[in-house]
């Protein structure tokens, strides 16, 4: 362990949990061979942090198997360094009945290993998961809705759990869309099934008393909400109160803003509301600006063009308070 410099907390985790062999030449073999094909020292003891125990597998049977089956289809070792440190449970997966055929699949829906390495940047697990056993039949089914491969892909990298739900629970989800009245042509189809397959019963509920309650949505208002923005329904109520009292206080804007664009929820509170408002607070304090700009235009502008047209003209009058 100190030929290869790993710290001495990783060195004494891993002792703590596997004896010293009496040849330490297996645990030697193993850490130079993840050295030899790239990760990173950083990398590798976070993989022994999290499987200590990886140092007693066989590295023939185990370990070589797995990056084999990467490399086979063309993933750079940066990119097996990368995905294989954040999930190392990967390393002790069934390299023939997950690895192989979760590799096969995803490269087939996104077409690139780029892509699929994007995905498993995030939801490395899908390697461990018999995706031949829902996923494939819940893409068929919701091909057969009308949803694209193009929408199913983009929906899948940002709720992929969705698709392993039981096949049953993804067609409930189904009907309970179409219920709330989202045309199936539309591009926010498969935004509602997701999201609403997102939660239980019980926490869907709890989120449209969160929308009727701290907002003042009616009934009309949140289904016309699912049908153009179901995205919305994925903030959670801590950040609703959060977004509603910052957006309040500035005495500019009231609740009706959000029943009007929900999609207002979803911007950041500290990166993109605080420091506009203050802003505009200086301006019109300093008598530069009278009136504040809508908020839907407020948020949808990018940093540039707010520095454009609300920092950049007034750099004078105000000096370095806007900075």
């Amino acid at each position: 362990m100190q030929k290869h410099k790993l710290s001495h907390v990783v060195a004494s985790h891993v002792s703590s949990v596997l004896a010293f062999p009496k040849t330490p030449e297996n645990w030697d073999s193993i850490i130079s061979f993840f050295k030899g094909v790239g990760f990173t020292d950083t990398q590798l003891e976070r993989i022994l942090k999290i499987r200590p125990r990886l140092l007693s597998a066989s590295l023939e049977r185990t370990i070589q198997p797995k990056i084999a089956a990467f490399k086979d289809v063309g993933f750079s070792d940066n990119d097996i360094a990368d995905i294989i440190s954040k999930v190392p449970a990967v390393l002790h997966s069934s390299t023939n009945n997950k690895v192989v055929p979760a590799l096969s699949l995803l490269r087939g829906m996104f077409g690139s290993n780029e892509e699929v390495t994007k995905v498993l940047r995030k939801s490395g697990w899908l390697l461990l998961t018999d995706l031949n056993k829902n996923m494939v039949p819940n893409v068929i089914f919701l091909k057969s809705c009308g949803i694209s491969t193009e929408q199913i892909t983009m929906i899948f990298k940002y709720l992929p759990r969705f698709f392993i739900f039981k096949q049953e629970v993804v067609r409930r989800c189904v009907e309970k869309v179409d219920e709330m009245g989202v045309d199936r042509r539309s591009k926010m189809f498969v935004y509602a099934v997701a999201i609403v397959g997102s939660m239980t019963n019980g926490t869907w509920e709890l989120k449209l008393d969160a929308f009727r309650n701290i907002l003042g949505f009616s009934e009309d208002d949140i289904l016309r909400t699912v049908r153009q923005m179901p995205q919305t329904f994925s903030v959670s109520e801590d950040k609703i109160k959060k977004v509603k009292e910052v957006v309040l206080s500035t005495g500019k804007y009231d609740t009706s803003c959000f029943v009007r664009n929900p999609k207002l929820l979803m911007y950041s509170i500290e990166k993109r509301y605080k420091p506009r408002f203050e802003a505009l607070g200086i301006l019109e304090s300093r008598g530069v600006i009278k009136k504040w700009p809508c908020l839907t235009i407020l948020s949808k502008m990018t940093d540039d063009t707010f520095f454009d047209e609300f920092v950049a003209p007034y750099t004078n009058e105000v000096g370095d308070e806007l900075s």
